[in-house]
This record gives structure tokens, C-alpha cells and sequence, in this order.
């Protein structure tokens, strides 16, 4: 699939998506609002893609919303909530390579992925306050549950950016690397996960996202019951039976996938 404001690669288990606008800060407009939608309606029903990497490139991820697009009097500006919910929802992991700008926008697209590695380069911010409007895709909910509430906080209301280190302090990414090994870097995590099994991949993901949303007594119901549905499957138990297998026998397991 060839995009205009994407760059779109799938190969071993993993797919690359990456933003494409290096003139404009790869800035989220319409055009790329709807080349994703198509790009992740892809990635969702090929059952060979097991982790997905989003990255904007080595100079910057993100600088969020294209402010310069116009739309006339009383329509109403497209929004990425939708397509963000979709990359939160998905059923297998997703990664989110940041360098350079993670702004607006940009960082409420990295809050959708599961974890985040920046470079040395990335700066975060959700500075929409600056022009006179508030984040609009899901930031003002995702960061003070992601970073906690007084530092998020801090964030929306200074409209401050800050670099790849205190992300890294304050909760906000998961590893901080050299610019030249972000993608090396990526797709090492993305290796290690390709070799877990899907559905303990899976059920993690569904019982950890859902769980926050719950109280903690109904959190720790969902989660026997979802591991219990899932764990009966043949495949679940087919891959449990290799796992222990491999352990016994001191090698490295092999799980099967769908």
C-alpha cells in the first residue's frame, strides 16, 4: 500500500507505520487522519502482524494537529479521537519510536500505543493551550493515567514541554536511547514480544486496559474470568502445554499462533 502522508512496511511478524509530512513536522491532517484509518483497517485483518511500531522518523514524531488547515464557518474539524481508540483497542501490542517533537496531537497519538521509546532528541507536551484550545483526542484522560494526576497536570496547564529524560523519570516512556538505535531499538521490544505467546499477549493487554477503567475488586474479577475464557482455547492450551515443555526441557519455547 502506497500512501502520500505515510510510509507503510510489514515483514516478520512486525508492522512499520511512519508518519510522512517532514515539512510540515509531520503534522496530523486530514489527508493522513484518513490514509491511517486505511493503514490500520489493513494492519487489523492481517493476522501475520503481531506488533506495530509507530514512528515519525529519526527528526520528529509529531507536532500535532495541522493548525494551518481551514475549514469554513460552522464545520466542524475532523477529529482523531476515533482512529486513536482503534490503536488503544487493538488486540496485539503496539510501540510508539519518538524523536525529535511529541507535541499535541503527537503525544496523544504515542499515549494509544502500549509503550513508548524516545530518543535523546524527544520533547513532549500537550501545548494546545498555547493557541487558545485544549487537547482533543483523548490527552487530557490518557496522561494523568499514564503519569499520574499532579504532573499531568502540570503539563496541560504550564503547556510546557519537556525533554526525553523527565519522560523517562516521570513514567511518560519506557527507554531513552541514542537517535540512530530508536528503530533498532523499537523493534528489538517488538522481537521479544513476537517470541511471547499471542493469547498471554492478549489477555494481558485486555485485562490491564479494561481494569482501569473499573474498581479494583471488579478489575481482579475481569481478570479471572477473561484469563479463564482465553486459557481454554485449544491454542491457549496447546501453547501452555509447549511452555512447559520447554522449561523442563531448558530451551527456548516455541508458541504456535493463530
Amino acid at each position: 500500500m502506497v500512501f502520500e502522508t505515510l510510509l507503510y512496511d510489514k515483514g516478520d511478524g512486525i508492522a512499520v507505520l511512519t508518519l510522512n509530512r517532514p515539512d510540515s513536522l509531520n503534522s496530523v491532517n486530514t489527508k493522513m487522519q484518513a490514509e491511517m484509518k486505511e493503514a490500520w483497517d489493513d494492519i487489523e485483518q492481517d493476522k501475520n502482524v503481531r506488533v506495530v511500531i509507530i514512528t515519525g522518523g529519526e527528526k520528529c514524531f509529531s507536532a500535532g494537529a495541522d493548525i494551518r488547515e481551514q475549514f469554513p464557518p460552522g464545520v466542524a474539524r475532523p477529529s482523531s479521537r476515533d482512529q486513536f481508540k482503534k490503536i488503544e483497542d487493538f488486540d496485539r501490542p503496539s510501540i510508539a519510536a519518538i524523536s525529535g517533537y511529541c507535541l499535541g496531537g503527537g503525544l496523544e497519538l504515542a499515549l494509544c500505543c502500549d509503550l513508548r521509546i524516545a530518543s535523546e532528541t524527544a520533547q513532549f507536551g500537550l501545548v494546545e493551550l498555547r493557541v487558545g484550545v485544549v487537547p482533543g483526542a483523548g490527552g487530557m484522560q490518557r496522561l494523568p493515567r499514564t503519569i499520574g494526576i499532579t504532573k499531568a497536570k502540570e503539563m496541560l496547564y504550564l503547556a510546557e514541554r519537556i525533554d526525553a529524560q523527565e519522560a523517562y523519570r516521570i513514567g511518560l516512556v519506557n527507554k531513552v536511547v541514542p537517535v540512530a538505535s530508536l528503530m533498532d531499538e523499537a523493534k528489538k521490544m517488538a522481537n521479544v514480544m513476537l517470541d511471547m505467546p499471542p493469547h498471554g499477549l492478549k489477555i494481558a493487554k485486555e485485562c490491564v486496559n479494561e481494569g482501569l477503567q473499573m474498581d479494583l475488586q471488579s478489575a481482579l474479577k475481569f481478570d479471572v474470568d477473561t484469563a479463564a475464557k482465553e486459557m481454554a482455547t485449544p491454542l491457549a492450551r496447546e501453547n501452555m502445554a509447549e511452555g512447559r515443555e520447554a522449561f523442563a526441557e531448558k530451551r527456548k519455547p516455541i508458541f504456535k499462533v493463530e
